[in-house]
């Protein structure tokens, strides 16, 4: 049996929604090992000067804990 945690994060890119949840996934593999799984709960972009300036999402990230 396997037993799976579930986090939350937030991550931003310049580019796009889908850098920023590449970028998201490959900063977390850094720390968290056996990661299964992601959703975005959220998107969200900020504007500087009428132009979007910065994507953003937030993430919940599965990942099976050792046994």
């Amino acid at each position: 049996m396997s037993v799976a945690k579930v986090i939350e994060i937030i991550a931003s890119s310049s580019k796009s929604f889908d850098d920023a949840v590449e970028e998201g996934i490959k900063e977390a593999s850094k720390t968290l090992k056996g990661i299964s799984g992601a959703w975005v709960s959220d998107q969200k972009v900020t504007v500087k000067d009428g132009k979007i300036s910065e994507y953003r999402v937030v993430l919940k990230i599965t990942f099976v804990l050792d046994d």
